[in-house]
C-alpha cells in the first residue's frame, strides 16, 4: 500500500520523466506501477485523499459467526476437559462425539480476540529439529523407541529413573518401568516384560528397537537378551542428540503435565503412581498430533481407520449444513499410513511400501 506523499511524488518524478521524452509505460515500470494504476489515481482523486481501502466499509459475511457461536465456541474452549488444549486437539475431539462447532482457525480468531491464544499448557512451542538416517514402520509391532530419563526427587540431588519403550507406528507406550538406581539390569526386565506382553514371540518378524547410545541400553546383559528374543537394536548416530526424537518428545509431554510434581516425588511409590497415571493419560486419553488426533491406544488396535471415517462423515455433514463456510475439501482425516523414525529422503519411505506392497502379493 502506497501512502498519499509516496504517491504524488512518484507520480511527479513519472510526468517529470514523460515530458523529457521517456515512454509512459517504461517510466511507470521503473517506479513499480502500471499506466493504469497511474490513471486510477488521477480519476480517482487517489492523489488527494490517498488509499481508501482502510477507511472502506466491509460488510460482515453472511456465513460469518453469529454471536452466540463465539460465546459457545469460547464456553468450550475453556471447559476444564479442554483449558490445556489447543484448537488442533479440542475440534477432532469434538469431532468424536459428532459434534462440530467451528474449524480450527474459528477457534484460533475467537480464542485471539479475547486475549486466549497462547501457547495453552506449560510446555513451549516447538523448535524445527533437523533429521536424519531412518526405520520405517507400517504397523504396530515393527519399531520400538526406548529411552531412559531422570525423574526428580524432593531431595536435592537424588533421581528416579524412567525406562520406557514406545512403539513407533500407534506411539503407545508398550512398556515402562521406574526404579531408584539406573542399572543394566532394569532394562533387561523391561525388554524381556514387553517382548513377552506384545506377543513377539509368536511373531515371524521381530521388531527393532532403537534408542541411544547410553551405556545403559547399549550393555552386553542387554545385547544378549535382545539377541535371543530375535530383536534386533539400532543406535542413534555418535554426537546427534535428536535421533530418538520420538521418545524425546514423549519425555518433554510427560515433564509438562500439571500433574509432574515441579518439587519432585517424595519416594518411589509416589514416582510410579504417577508413571501409571501418566501412562494411562497418554495410551488412552491423550489425541496424539502425529496419527490424526486419535489415541494411541486405538491405533495400537486398528480402531483408528473407522474412527477417522466417521470424523470425516461428521465434517461433511457440517459442510453440507453451511456450505458458505467452506472454501474447498474436508480437512484430510486419512490415516497415517507409514510412520518413519528421522526420515533422510523420502525415496526411502517409498522404497521400504513398494517392498511392503510386494511381499503382501508374494504371500
Amino acid at each position: 500500500m502506497i501512502g498519499l506523499e509516496d504517491r504524488q511524488t512518484m507520480v511527479r518524478h513519472i510526468e517529470s520523466a514523460h515530458a523529457a521524452g521517456a515512454r509512459l509505460r517504461l517510466a511507470c515500470e521503473v517506479a513499480g506501477i502500471t499506466v493504469r494504476t497511474l490513471q486510477r489515481w488521477k480519476a480517482c482523486d487517489g492523489l488527494v485523499i490517498g488509499d481508501r481501502r482502510p477507511c472502506a466499509e466491509r460488510p460482515t459475511p453472511s456465513h460469518a459467526l453469529s454471536e452466540q457461536e463465539r460465546e459457545r465456541i469460547l464456553a468450550v474452549a475453556n471447559e476444564p476437559r479442554f483449558a490445556a488444549l489447543p484448537p488442533v486437539r479440542i475440534v477432532p475431539m469434538l469431532a468424536d462425539e459428532h459434534v462440530y462447532i467451528a474449524s480450527e482457525s474459528s477457534f484460533q480468531r475467537v480464542l485471539r480476540a479475547h486475549g486466549q491464544n497462547r501457547h495453552r499448557g506449560r510446555s513451549r512451542a516447538p523448535a524445527p529439529s533437523r533429521a536424519p538416517t531412518t526405520h520405517v514402520a507400517t504397523e504396530p509391532g515393527q519399531v520400538w523407541c526406548w529411552d531412559m530419563t531422570y525423574l526428580p526427587a524432593q531431595v536435592q540431588g537424588r533421581w528416579f529413573y524412567l525406562y520406557l519403550i514406545l512403539d513407533l507406528y500407534s506411539r503407545k507406550i508398550v512398556g515402562w518401568e521406574i526404579h531408584d538406581r539406573d542399572d543394566a539390569e532394569h532394562a533387561v526386565h523391561l525388554v524381556k516384560r514387553t517382548a513377552l506382553a506384545e506377543g513377539i514371540h509368536a511373531r515371524l518378524s521381530k521388531p527393532v528397537l532403537h534408542g541411544d547410545n547410553g551405556s545403559t541400553l547399549k550393555a552386553t546383559t542387554v545385547l544378549a537378551m535382545l539377541n535371543w528374543l530375535g530383536v534386533k537394536p539400532s543406535y542413534s548416530r555418535p554426537r546427534v542428540s535428536d535421533d530418538n526424537a520420538f521418545v524425546e518428545s514423549l519425555f518433554k509431554t510427560a515433564k509438562y503435565r500439571p500433574e509432574f510434581p515441579a518439587s519432585g516425588f517424595a519416594d518411589l511409590e509416589d514416582a510410579r503412581a504417577w508413571g501409571h497415571d501418566f501412562v494411562h493419560w497418554y495410551n488412552f486419553e491423550h489425541r496424539h498430533s502425529g496419527i490424526r488426533y486419535v489415541t494411541p491406544a486405538q491405533r495400537h488396535a486398528g480402531e483408528d481407520l473407522a474412527i477417522l471415517q466417521a470424523r470425516h462423515q461428521t465434517y461433511l455433514l457440517a459442510r453440507e449444513r453451511n456450505p458458505a463456510r467452506w472454501s474447498g475439501r474436508t480437512r484430510d482425516w486419512s490415516p497415517i499410513v507409514a510412520v518413519t523414525l528421522n526420515p533422510e529422503r523420502e525415496a526411502v519411505v517409498g522404497d521400504h511400501l513398494r517392498a511392503r506392497d510386494k511381499t503382501q502379493l508374494v504371500a
